[in-house]
């Protein structure tokens, strides 16, 4: 079964509501299982499959997600555009807790993930990274939030840091002085790896909290439970109006 959009659930996200599921199929690639099955299904008047980044029960932490069998698992199932849902802290004044970002940069601080398919007896492939983010998902999904109303932040720089533990003050201080303006843990190799597939990416990030030092508190993973509960309801307004136009 074939479908051209894609949804990859990150945090906060593990399954869509009314998404009518039609068959759930564990995809084996040339590099491994990919983090949980591939969901099939119709919402909003659209077919889409439905993959969980974190796995079923969010038990796979960011540094060890299989991020190259679900990129290769997504393309074999005909899939051309993907919706990445990712939950991130904010650095920027207008990136505040429950706020809906499409970011249009990135800066890669990860290391030791698998980042390519190009190794061993490929051929190698140099893509061009210059715009890591498909322009045109993009913009279907910015006009999407603004018809929802969400007020959405249109641009921005994701900083991708290793994970699993979250990042100490000097190192978000460093990172607002490189440019960035939200930092996650999956962006990368994620984008990367779909540009070598030639699929059409884009990154809708949640704000679930303020980045480390941003605020006299420390960071309390119940304030980002509540957050993203209001993040990924805004999310779903956001997918009932783009997934048509997609």
């Amino acid at each position: 079964m074939n479908v051209d959009i894609a949804v990859i659930g990150g945090t906060g996200l593990n399954t869509i509501k009314g998404l009518t599921i039609t068959h759930r199929e564990m995809v084996n690639t040339p590099y491994g299982q990919p983090s949980s099955p591939l969901i099939f299904g119709e919402v909003c008047g659209c077919t889409i499959v439905f993959l969980a980044r974190h796995g079923s029960g969010h038990t796979i932490p960011p540094h060890q997600v299989n991020y190259r069998a679900n990129l290769w698992a997504l393309k074999e199932s005909g899939v051309k555009k993907i919706i990445a849902v990712a939950a991130v802290g904010g650095m920027r004044d207008d990136m505040k807790p429950g706020k809906i970002v499409f970011p249009d940069q990135i800066i890669d601080y990860t290391w030791s993930r698998d980042s390519t398919y190009h190794e061993g007896h490929q051929d190698v492939k140099h893509i061009d990274f210059t715009y890591p983010y498909c322009e045109e998902v993009r913009a279907l999904l910015i006009n999407g939030a603004k018809k929802a109303g969400l007020d959405p932040t249109i641009d921005g720089t994701y900083g991708a840091t290793q994970g699993p533990r979250l990042e100490t003050a000097a190192e978000i201080r460093r990172m607002v002085r490189d440019g960035c303006d939200i930092v996650g843990m999956t962006g990368m190799p994620e984008a990367a790896l779909a540009r070598e597939l030639d699929l059409c990416y884009a990154t809708c990030a949640v704000v679930a909290n303020w980045a480390a030092g941003k605020q006299s508190e420390v960071i309390s993973m119940k304030v980002i439970e509540e957050n993203l509960k209001i993040g990924m309801d805004k999310v779903r307004k956001l997918l009932e109006e783009s997934l048509p136009q997609l």
